[in-house]
């Protein structure tokens, strides 16, 4: 866990203190959770933001940032520690597919080279594809598994990038104004769905339900230097993937661009910017996750993902 301190990036997620009733919090220097909600209440303060919708808070932009860094810096001491709460996906349910990257990595499209046709070459554009809404699931909360599905689930950990301004035809300059921030997510994907079975469904076979686990919280984008941090991806404390950010072959103004041409990005949408190798798919011979296994993804700077594989 990498707590805030007054002069970190904000770390921002979703919660819920009991049941279901989700919050947004912001996680203190104390590795304390704020609940924004409760603390303006003590305080009197009236926010710009509904403090139980994350997308809310993202939209209203910095003068929501300074209300937060308000609560942050009044807030009593005594707050939830994250394992004692369930988290959610900081945006539990995106307004919009979650929009993600194929081949972004020069070594995964490598690895990945007996797979595909033989002639094919490394884009020279960025290939987009996205996942549903009902594939994000929370940083901790277990990935099902279902035999009748798939018995092919790989792991995929990924940079994900949150925006935070309405943006269209966006240049490499202006695209990181746009960003909110950054959080992890795993593009957990059912290969034999996604290569062959029913057709080769490249939609399908990346959004079945909880096949997108994302957290464990929002890193603000001030502050945060996303260029240069590495990933990890480990099965059951084993590591299968370990790669770095500034391997990425488009990298994330590029990326903001291409997918803003013609196409209006929101405040919320999710982008998910490809994954380095180690694929179990590309394994001789392949790895699948199977139930009982742990799945953890990790980002230097932000924190871990912890996904058990449940059976149906």
């Amino acid at each position: 866990m990498t707590p805030s301190s007054p002069s970190d990036p904000l770390r921002l997620l979703s919660f819920a203190p009991r049941g279901d009733e989700v919050r947004v919090g912001v996680l203190s220097k104390e590795g304390r959770i704020v609940d924004l909600g409760a603390g303006a209440g003590h305080l009197g303060m009236k926010l710009c933001f509904d403090p139980a919708q994350m997308i809310s808070l993202i939209t209203a932009g910095e003068r929501a940032r300074d209300e937060v860094r308000t609560l942050l810096e009044k807030a009593s001491p005594g707050g939830p520690r994250v394992e004692e709460v369930r988290l959610f996906a900081p945006i539990p349910v995106p307004r919009r597919n979650v929009h993600c990257v194929g081949w972004n990595y020069v070594e995964h499209f490598e690895e990945g080279k007996s797979l595909r046709d033989s002639g094919q070459t490394l884009p020279e554009h960025p290939v987009f594809f996205t996942k549903g809404t009902n594939a994000v699931n929370g940083p901790y909360d277990p990935i099902p598994y279902d035999p009748r599905v798939s018995t092919a689930i790989d792991w995929e950990v990924e940079l994900a990038v949150i925006v935070g301004r309405r943006g269209k035809n966006l240049s490499e300059e202006e695209a990181m104004d746009h960003v909110f921030g950054f959080c992890v997510l795993n593009d957990t994907t059912a290969r034999d769905i996604q290569q062959k079975k029913h057709g080769g469904q490249w939609w399908k076979g990346k959004s079945l339900d909880g096949h997108a686990p994302m957290g464990p919280w929002i890193v603000e984008a001030d502050g945060f230097d996303w260029s240069s941090r590495r990933l990890v991806s480990r099965v059951n404390g084993v590591v299968k993937q370990d790669g770095n950010t500034s391997q990425m072959y488009f990298k994330v103004p590029r990326l903001l661009a291409e997918l803003s041409l013609g196409l209006t990005l929101e405040p919320g949408d999710i982008l998910a910017t490809g994954t380095p190798p180690g694929i179990g798919h590309a394994r001789k011979p392949p790895e699948y996750l199977r139930p009982g296994d742990v799945l953890e993804s990790e980002i230097e700077g932000i924190g871990v993902l912890r996904n058990p594989i449940q059976a149906v």
